[in-house]
């Protein structure tokens, strides 16, 4: 993995390509390459590093009007330039990029591949399995689908053949892949927001299908050979919502969105008469369910978290909240008639996906909350609701996961007014303060560096303290820290961090203690006091009406069942500020992608 480009048609391709892979540079990645094919022959240029080394290695002179391209993020050999794409076959005949794991590479090398291979990847194996069955004489589309008939695992490919400058052969299994169809070209992309520059219109290709891409023509086949027919659809995606603007960095610019996307949020679910409006069919599984489990991982995981407690005060329904990739292959035993959520930005997690097919085949419902209403999740998914967040850049999450607490917030009203529940809050008005008082909160940026500075700026560690929904809160705070900072950050419930962890406590350590929860006041600043008595800094970040003097910073006061919505954000400015003035690279973290289409 991580992103793919492609161009068939009339314009030269190397432009194109590299703006693309500009685009996808979000995902993460860590080499990048292109391939174009002009005058019979391919020119292939891959480097380790930013797309902006690519650029420099590109002959000024490398022409043509097919190419294709990749960004990489290492799971089979080291970052480098060798393991870079795109891969050859060993005559050169054919190029090829690829995004996924191929779980049986090595059975497959020792069976067909009868030539040295010049990378560590996994990926290098498909392009000689090409070249090996065309050369026992099948069509190059034949030998394309034995090829992919023989894989085990996710992919996105795209392959050029030297000698043939009219098509692109494309398949997809597990990972994400579109073909954007216009008059004067086509296109191939792992996010639409790639190739927005060519085309606004684009047709989802299904696993284990093929797809043969000419300037003119687009045509998907089964693995079987079957031709299948599929219109296209419209990307709703804004071209300015992916550039800065005047930001330094994708990551400040969606934290300050965030109070815009609760209002859209609000907007999008609300009725005429100011009551909240979901799907009768999503209302009626969730009234019907005797259980609901939350499935997601990372930034969506500890949005779960507080989904569950919503879900669970407000509509009064059971909830369990699982990570993917643990429940994926650790099933507990369900309820008789459960109801699954799956909570992804992307919705191309590949865990989730994983996690979804399985209970499909179990014959039970699901309900995706996405980001990308045409995303994988959200296509094979019974129900879907959008967050409507916009295009979210930066690595690490911010604005997605706000987003998701929102309508985590709105599906458990939704839920209670069904079964007759009594709400003790008016929704959508507690929303719009909680709006209001993160857009307080993202102008208070100056007093947020001062704590980065004041903190965090030589610590090779810090802690998280917080109870209730305070400690979700927290474990979203350490994430976001440790992931751009680098930070070894650490979030735990108030009363946990002396069952053990508080023996890591020395002269200094940082412990950011989170207190917006009235009937927990007490117990999280009694942990405080435990903390600094051996030796920590402590910084104590809480909600108006329970602050105390000595208080690092105090947030504008909201409903307490929505208040992680707002705590968050001081959490999210202070660890960018961190990452900032230690030097990172806050947008493209080392190590990270963006979404993560591989288990």
């Amino acid at each position: 993995m991580c992103g793919i480009v492609g161009y068939i048609g009339n314009e030269e391709a190397k432009e194109i390509l590299l703006r693309g892979l500009e685009k996808l540079e979000y995902r993460g990645y860590d080499s990048a390459g292109i391939a174009l094919r002009n005058n019979e022959d391919v020119q292939v240029y891959k480097e380790k590093g930013r797309i902006a080394t690519l650029r420099d290695a590109v002959d000024e002179s490398a022409q043509g009007t097919v190419g294709i391209g990749h960004t990489r993020w290492a799971t089979h050999g080291v970052p480098s330039k060798l393991n870079a794409h795109p891969h050859q076959s060993t005559t050169s005949r054919f190029t090829l990029v690829h995004n996924g794991v191929i779980e049986n590479y090595e059975e497959l090398k020792r069976d067909y591949v009868e030539v040295e291979l010049q990378s560590d990847t996994d990926t290098e194996v498909i392009v000689q399995l090409v070249e090996h069955f065309v050369a026992q004489n099948q069509q190059v589309e034949e030998a394309f689908r034995t090829t992919l008939s023989l894989l085990k695992g996710s992919y996105a490919i795209a392959l050029l053949d030297k000698e043939d400058a009219d098509v692109v052969y494309v398949g997809k299994n597990k990972s994400p892949l579109l073909i954007g169809v216009s008059d004067t070209a086509n296109v191939i992309a792992s996010d639409a927001m790639a190739m927005l520059q060519v085309t606004n219109q684009f047709v989802e290709i299904m696993d284990e299908e093929i797809v043969l891409v000419r300037r003119d023509e687009v045509t998907i086949k089964t693995l079987d050979g079957t031709v299948v027919a599929r219109s296209p659809y419209t990307a709703e995606l804004d071209a300015s919502d992916i550039e800065k603007g005047t930001y330094p960095h994708f990551m400040l610019k969606e934290i300050d969105e965030q109070p815009f996307v609760i209002r859209n949020i609000i907007q999008k679910y609300q009725n005429e008469d100011g009551t909240v409006r979901l799907d009768d069919n999503i209302r009626q599984a969730m009234s019907e369910a005797d259980r609901i489990y939350i499935i997601a991982a990372g930034t969506s995981y500890h949005a779960g978290l507080v989904g569950k407690q919503l879900i669970e005060r407000i509509a009064e329904r059971p909830v369990e909240v699982h990570i993917a990739s643990e429940f994926l292959y650790n099933m507990p035993l369900l309820s008789e008639n459960p109801l699954f959520i799956f909570i992804s930005q992307s919705g191309e997690t590949a865990d989730l996906r994983g996690v979804l097919v399985e209970i499909k085949e179990k014959g039970y419902q699901a309900l995706t909350i996405t980001n990308v209403p045409g995303s994988t999740l959200s296509r094979e998914a019974d129900f879907t609701l959008h967050t409507y967040a916009g295009p979210e850049i930066a690595v690490a999450s911010t604005k997605a996961y706000t987003a998701q607490m929102a309508v985590l917030t709105l599906l458990a009203v939704d839920t209670a007014r069904a079964r007759g529940i009594e709400l003790p809050f008016d929704p959508l008005q507690e929303l719009a303060i909680v709006a209001n008082a993160m857009e307080t909160l993202c102008g208070q940026k100056d007093q947020l560096e001062q704590i980065a500075r004041d903190y965090l700026l030589t610590t090779p560690n810090c802690f998280f303290i917080g109870r209730a929904a305070d400690y979700f809160v927290c474990l979203e705070g350490a994430l976001k820290l440790k992931e751009i900072s680098y930070i070894q950050a650490e979030g735990f419930a108030g009363g946990e961090l002396k069952h053990g962890t508080i023996a890591l406590i020395e002269d200094g350590t940082p412990v950011v203690a989170v207190a917006t929860q009235a009937h927990v006041n007490l117990s999280i600043r009694g942990n405080v006091k435990e903390v600094a008595a051996r030796g920590a800094n402590p910084c104590i970040i809480s909600m108006e009406g329970l602050d105390q003097e000595g208080d690092a910073f105090v947030l504008p006061s909201v409903h307490p069942m929505l208040s992680a919505l707002a705590t968050v954000i001081p959490l999210q400015l202070i660890s960018y500020y961190a990452a900032l003035h230690r030097g990172c690279d806050v947008d493209k973290p080392r190590n990270l992608a963006k979404s993560v289409t591989v288990e």
